[in-house]
């Protein structure tokens, strides 16, 4: 019998799967069920597809042949994330332009998708860095800028030294920059944002109703972090200044004794006093040096006192007013009133400062003596506490924000954990911001026949560290007219994150090719929301932003569904030779082809992959 050939076999398959289009998926097809699957689609690197990818990518497709087999009509698309710092940090290194090396990476990996034997829908590929690809990219951030979801405000935001951007909230990792590990910084920068704080409710309650890994729906709640609580209004003593705090512990007012402000917030050079302007200034620079969660994290609180003072509104009490990095700007209002005898981190940084402790609840449940502590968190009735001497914890949240919206100095309030989504990136391999800044008319979205604004050819890539990306040196792009008046204005030069063209991708593979709109709605319609989508990273980012942009363009007509996936697939990852998690940017991987190309053949690994660990999908047969 001769000897089975794998790589002549596949290779003869693979080429009748092209010729006859078997795989090309129908549109509106009425008279069969469908079925959309996809897997986040790869970032096309010079090393190419890896093993790792092939378990994820493979899953995606036994789905697919499953469902096909089953007669339904089944749209598996593939398509190319190529935008972002990797291409361009290659290019500034080798000095070759990222369109060449990405268009290079992209032929790479499609010649490995096909040796695969991958069921797609080839006449659907996309590529986020083709200008016909993001024309309609800039069209959702113009969408987004017309109904005041797109905005620009300067702010202190996270600075990665090494690749000279900013980064998003969700891009900074243990106090480190996402791509390239290092230690980052605050800097303030004027940057453009997406609001996606305004849709942080439905966000989080529609989490409940769609089947996605546990573990991932905890994670968004945790990020968006809803706190429901009072606002409250704290007089600085001898000035017209006003400090808001947010407590979701209004019932303890009467115990309030310091207020701890962040080092970030904007009063803290407003109120310190002359004598203590030094040393609060030296703290609040080495404090916004260092990340988040190792502020969070430190076991032994730090603080500077202000020399000023703020007035506690129910008992009219002095309050010494303090800076601490364990209060962050970013949450709530970046101001805290420390309740030291029913909080145990303040207890601890009053016990640190010498600063007063006043109880003011009276616990309801039995404590033992061997349990006893210094501070209580917990239920109870209010002691100390004037006219509401008596009521339930539960029962004071309600009276006080009354009383204190009664005299106009408090008010119930919700809050949220998330900020808005940081897009300003300054660096050249974007999607430029359709903006034009105009001396006379100010901030002026580019006329929609006139996109793309399409990214210019240049030679120096290199940021300047200055807070500009590399298309601030092109005057001859950069100085245009106003589309309004006429007269010179010039173009933002930030470019989009990349994680802007991935928001929406889902969508376009069902108009691939459409040059009249980013995508069809009927098409859109008829295939989503996608009944499988595989892959479980960027929880907080990628799935978080395609939820936002989803709801939005639900709102205004565009699509006519609210949440984009069904089912969420994560299948975790594999491990390298080495033992850590195999990773383009670890250099440890092993390329399919090698496989495939000893003699195993390309059904060989995808069946090996498909076996090596439980695969999480829930059949619908």
């Amino acid at each position: 019998m001769k000897r089975y050939d794998p790589i002549k076999v596949e290779a003869k398959w693979q080429r009748i799967w092209q010729e006859e289009q078997t795989y090309r998926a129908v549109d509106g097809d009425a008279s069969r069920p469908k079925m959309y699957v996809a897997e986040m689609f790869p970032y096309p690197s010079g090393l190419g597809l890896h093993v790792g990818h092939v378990r994820n990518f493979t899953i995606v497709d036994v789905l697919a042949r499953f469902y096909r087999q089953q007669g339904y009509n089944v749209l598996r698309p593939i398509g190319w994330d190529n935008f972002g710092l990797p291409a361009e940090n290659y290019a500034i290194k080798t000095g070759a332009s990222p369109k060449v090396t990405t268009t290079q990476n992209i032929a790479n990996f499609k010649k490995q998708y096909q040796r695969l034997g991958m069921a797609v829908d080839w006449s659907r590929e996309i590529n986020t860095s083709a200008p016909e690809y993001y024309r309609w990219t800039q069209w959702c951030f113009e969408q987004l800028y017309k109904h005041g979801l797109a905005y620009r405000k300067e702010s202190y935001q996270w600075w990665c030294p090494v690749d000279k951007t900013v980064l998003a909230n969700e891009q900074v990792e243990g106090g480190k920059c996402w791509r390239c590990g290092s230690e980052v910084e605050k800097k303030k920068m004027k940057q453009w944002f997406f609001k996606i704080t305004d849709y942080a409710d439905e966000l989080l309650d529609e989490l409940d109703r769609i089947d996605w890994p546990a573990k991932v729906k905890t994670m968004q709640r945790n990020w968006i972090g809803r706190s429901q609580g009072a606002e409250v209004e704290f007089a600085v003593d001898g000035s017209d200044h006003l400090i808001k705090v947010f407590t979701t512990r209004p019932d303890t007012l009467f115990g309030a004794t310091f207020l701890v402000l962040a080092p970030e917030h904007k009063l803290v050079r407003e109120i310190t006093t002359d004598e203590q302007k030094d040393s609060v200034s030296a703290y609040c620079e080495q404090a916004m040096r260092r990340s988040e969660i190792e502020r969070q994290g430190d076991k032994e609180k730090t603080g500077v006192f202000t020399g000023a003072h703020a007035i506690n509104p129910a008992t009219g009490a002095k309050m010494p007013i303090w800076i601490a990095d364990y209060v962050l700007g970013n949450y709530g209002e970046g101001a805290v009133m420390a309740v030291p005898a029913h909080d145990e981190r303040d207890y601890e940084f009053a016990g640190k400062y010498k600063l007063p402790v006043v109880k003011v609840i009276d616990p309801t449940e039995d404590i033992d003596d061997d349990d006893l502590i210094d501070f209580y968190d917990g239920e109870g009735t209010l002691i100390n506490s004037g006219d509401f001497n008596g009521v339930s914890t539960s029962d004071a949240r309600e009276q006080i924000v009354a009383w204190l919206e009664e005299r106009g100095i408090g008010r119930s309030k919700v809050t949220y954990k998330m900020r808005d989504w940081l897009i300003s990136r300054q660096r050249y391999w974007g999607a430029p911001i359709p903006i034009i800044h105009c001396p006379h008319c100010g901030e002026v979205p580019v006329p929609e026949e006139d996109l793309p604004v399409k990214l210019p050819d240049i030679d120096d890539y290199q940021p300047s560290g200055d807070g500009q990306s590399p298309l601030a040196k092109v005057k001859s792009w950069v100085n245009v007219a106003c589309p309004k008046c006429g007269r010179p204005a010039k173009r933002e030069t930030d470019t989009m994150d990349s994680y802007a063209c991935s928001s929406w991708y889902l969508f376009r593979y069902t108009s691939a090719g459409d040059n009249q709109r980013a995508w069809d709605k009927d098409k859109a319609d008829y295939w989503c929301p996608l009944d499988y989508y595989v892959g479980g990273d960027h929880a907080v980012a990628h799935l978080l932003y395609f939820r936002f942009w989803t709801k939005f363009f639900a709102d205004h007509g565009y699509l006519g569904f609210s949440e984009p996936v069904k089912r969420l697939l994560y299948n975790g990852y594999i491990n390298a030779p080495d033992g850590l998690k195999m990773s383009k940017s670890k250099g440890n991987v092993i390329d399919p082809l090698d496989v495939i190309d000893s003699g195993y053949g390309a059904d060989t690994l995808r069946t090996y992959e498909m076996f090596i660990a439980p695969s999480r999908w829930r059949q619908q047969y």
